[in-house]
């Protein structure tokens, strides 16, 4: 695709490892995924609070990079996720493109607005679905965790409570790697230059204060040398807790965490602009810590907002209320879970 082929291509003319390619490279997605876990709140369950689950969720959040070269159905696919590229007013590709702030519920609409606009989803992306869908997957994954604890608590059969223990620690399994895909498209959704027309130099638009169109600038940002950051450098810079209402209204959080990514192209540009990207000097280290402190922040937030939501959620089939078997209220849910085929 157009984006990742740029990207490649300025990553080879810098004779970089093809490997690097990716908003932060391997340390910057790692640090979103360990810094959010790390500073995750104690009403979260005791094993995603621990040094073993913020080192993995670092690990896997490089999968979506990782996945790249699959084949043209698989990448076609999975590629586009990784962006928007939105002008000054926040709409895909141009004017006619659909506004961040009111993209259609599902993502066949939103490629059926930019077809109609005379656009195209591999040109524009669909971050923001990517973000929406990995949050409403943790959502069910906490609900079945909610479940299948306090049933294995409650099970006085040994063959039962025996599946409900390993079907827990399989969620347990999935919850780490669901969170660690999210980290990454958090983490994409930090970089400016994943949500912007312009993102590898201005390109042919107005260009008033003479920004760089070199076609290498994306690589560039990708390759400055992330792991410098320190850690405590980097959870020290994260906001304080931002609540989502409950349920959280995801579909209003994604494009507000986006437009403020957005608002600091200016600024990332004129970093280039003084050679302080090339120089990786103070200014540019400050910038990279700031955002990825966003990431780790939204990413911290989405997981316990996802945690809260689940309570309410309904899981399994036949589909039965978590509260209700929390509470007691069902007392055997063995059919919704196991099945009853």
């Amino acid at each position: 695709m157009k984006r990742l082929a740029l990207t490649l291509t300025a990553l080879a003319a810098l004779t970089l490892p093809v490997a690097s390619a990716g908003a932060w490279g391997n340390s910057g997605h790692r640090m979103v995924g360990v810094a959010a876990m790390q500073a995750l709140p104690n009403e979260l369950p005791a094993f995603l609070r621990t040094t073993a689950a913020a080192t993995e969720v670092g690990e896997l959040s490089r999968e979506p990079d990782r996945w790249k070269g699959g084949g043209r159905t698989h990448d076609r696919d999975r590629d586009t996720a990784h962006f928007i590229d939105l002008n000054e007013e926040g709409h895909a590709m141009t004017a006619a493109g659909p506004h961040i702030s009111s993209l259609p519920e599902l993502r066949s609409e939103y490629e059926r607005a930019l077809n109609e606009a005379g656009l195209d989803v591999d040109d524009a992306g669909y971050l923001p679905y990517a973000l929406i869908d990995g949050y409403q997957q943790l959502v069910r994954d906490f609900g079945y965790w909610r479940v299948l604890n306090a049933i294995e608590a409650r099970e006085t059969d040994p063959g039962r409570r025996a599946w409900y223990r390993e079907d827990r620690e399989r969620r347990e399994a999935l919850l780490l790697r669901d969170i660690g895909v999210l980290s990454h498209y958090v983490g994409d959704g930090a970089q400016p230059l994943h949500l912007t027309i312009h993102y590898n130099g201005w390109g042919d638009y107005p260009n008033p204060e003479g920004f760089t169109t070199s076609r290498q600038f994306h690589g560039q940002v990708d390759s400055w040398p992330y792991g410098r950051i320190d850690m405590a450098e980097l959870s020290a810079a994260m906001s304080a807790p931002s609540d989502c209402a409950n349920p959280c209204a995801i579909r209003e959080r994604v494009p507000a965490y986006i437009l403020t990514g957005l608002a600091q192209v200016d600024a990332l540009y004129r970093l280039e602009q003084s050679g302080s990207i090339a120089a990786a000097d103070e200014a540019s280290h400050q910038f990279m810590v700031t955002r990825l402190a966003a990431g780790a922040s939204e990413l911290r937030d989405l997981i316990t907002a996802a945690w809260r939501d689940s309570a309410s959620a309904r899981i399994g089939w036949p589909a039965i209320r978590v509260a209700e078997v929390e509470d007691g209220t069902i007392a055997d849910p063995w059919d919704s879970l196991f099945g009853a085929d």
